[in-house]
């Protein structure tokens, strides 16, 4: 099984449909897709006369925000996403992290970050149960909130989804799919392949910072709970598996 993250300024390529497709006919019932959408979370929150705040590239999110983010990424995001994929002949299905407690999160730090949280299980059956059933699932990363007893949502980082959906199922690889070529270095040029040492570096330096750094802490994670391969690539990388920057765990076994 393949994952794919999606990031929200990725979504704005006029190619992504058709590179999806192609990934899907590719391995049709070995696809997974996650998306984000911060961007046009952030212009919602200042439309609505808020102000986006982030800590370690994660969103500190208000009891607030959380129907603004159920409209953005599970409502519009999701569906125009899914209806572009299905129009060229995809058999896509949106959901988001709530149906089905498919990404069941706890708080983070809630005196920090407020309502985003951590995903602590994932509703493997469910996402099974549709691969199976030939469908391509594309998951909206507004999580349920599993410690209130009475449900609600949770904020969890996309990259942060991604990788516990590739964690549970021992993905082959997690893409993450970004607007730039790879993780680039002080030079801007990108690197090839980082272990997760040396990528700790970078985030310890700020050379990686904000949602990079976000990212590569996903990566490491992905990596510790079983997954295969991780990389970083921009979108054209999806059908170009010697695109981008890999991630691996140590240096002995770099690529």
């Amino acid at each position: 099984m393949r994952v794919l993250k999606v990031g929200g300024r990725a979504q704005n390529d006029p190619m992504l449909t058709r590179v999806i497709r192609n990934a899907w006919c590719a391995a049709p019932g070995e696809l997974c897709v996650i998306h984000g959408g911060g961007d046009e979370v952030s212009a919602m929150q200042r439309a609505m006369g808020r102000e986006a705040a982030f800590v370690g590239g994660r969103r500190v999110t208000s009891q607030g925000d959380l129907e603004l983010l159920r409209m953005v990424l599970s409502g519009v995001v999701n569906k125009r996403l899914v209806g572009s994929l299905v129009a060229a002949d995809v058999p896509a299905v949106g959901l988001s992290g709530e149906d089905g407690a498919l990404i069941n999160a706890e708080f983070i730090d809630r005196a920090v970050l407020g309502y985003a949280g951590r995903p602590v299980s994932i509703n493997k059956d469910l996402l099974l149960s549709l691969m199976n059933g030939g469908w391509l699932p594309v998951i909206s990363p507004v999580g349920f909130n599993g410690e209130s007893g009475v449900g609600g949502a949770l904020n969890v980082n996309g990259d942060d989804a991604a990788a516990a959906v590739a964690a549970a199922f021992g993905a082959s690889e997690l893409t993450f799919v970004v607007d730039v070529e790879g993780v680039l270095d002080a030079d801007d040029q990108v690197i090839s392949s980082l272990t997760v040492e040396q990528a700790r570096e970078m985030i310890a330096n700020g050379t990686a910072a904000a949602g990079m750094a976000a990212k590569l802490e996903s990566a490491e994670a992905a990596l510790t709970n079983g997954v295969a391969s991780v990389r970083i690539c921009a979108l054209r990388g999806v059908c170009d598996p010697r695109d981008g920057t890999f991630l691996t765990q140590s240096q002995s076994v770099a690529i």
